[in-house]
């Protein structure tokens, strides 16, 4: 079972316009508490946190002096998704890792309980999804569909979360320092390796600027 996260917090915000001009987007409030914040607390009980850094990252580091969060800064360049993570395994440790997106708020049962539920010897990832009238703040249309099995496949209505278990060997064989997930994601689809699990409860994407107020409805409603 996996005792590390990766919380994915280096992106350049480009969608909350305005607001990220003078700060990263995992400062940006929501409910008077900033995104990063709102992960931490969901990532409470996990033992070692690992927070990729980059644009304006001098204030993230900031905000995170004196926790017990390592801090992954890269640079010169973003790495995305799949760089991130492999830039960062020496902290987080061998073996499958949680990853979370910073950009999301979330209501109903943790993510990281549900993930520890639905995991299994055998599994490549297993992803945190959502259906569609669970979801808000979302413009996007569905990412996968879930078998019978509880394989995923790509296409369908449900929605990918931004939270996962992943086994990380498969970020060796890519050549490419900066690289999304996806390349990952495809080949376990091929090897019947990528699975999917639901979460319980509702999930609101704070990757603009309408979403802060929508996520704000969305834990006032759900109290």
């Amino acid at each position: 079972m996996p005792d590390a996260v990766m919380i994915f917090a280096a992106g350049f915000g480009t969608r909350m316009g305005a607001l990220t001009a003078d700060r990263p987007k995992p400062l940006i409030e929501v409910a008077g508490k900033p995104l990063i914040d709102h992960a931490l607390d969901l990532a409470a009980d996990v033992p070692r946190k690992v927070v990729n850094l980059h644009y304006r990252h001098e204030q993230l580091a900031a905000h995170l002096a004196g926790r017990d969060v390592a801090l992954s800064l890269e640079w010169p360049q973003i790495l995305e998704t799949g760089g991130g993570l492999r830039k960062a395994l020496p902290q987080l440790g061998p073996g499958p890792v949680f990853t979370l997106n910073s950009d999301a708020v979330w209501t109903g049962a943790n993510p990281f309980d549900t993930l520890r539920a639905g995991w299994r010897d055998g599994m490549g990832a297993l992803l945190l999804l959502v259906r569609p009238e669970d979801a808000c703040g979302y413009t996007r249309g569905g990412d996968f569909s879930i078998g019978a099995d509880g394989r995923v496949t790509r296409g369908g209505p449900l929605i990918y979360t931004g939270a996962q278990i992943i086994r990380p060997e498969g970020l060796d064989g890519i050549e490419e320092e900066a690289f999304s997930l996806n390349r990952v994601w495809d080949a376990m689809l091929a090897q019947g390796r990528l699975y999917g699990t639901i979460h319980t409860g509702r999930w609101c994407d704070v990757g603009h600027p309408e979403g802060i107020a929508e996520a704000e409805r969305m834990l006032n409603d759900d109290v």
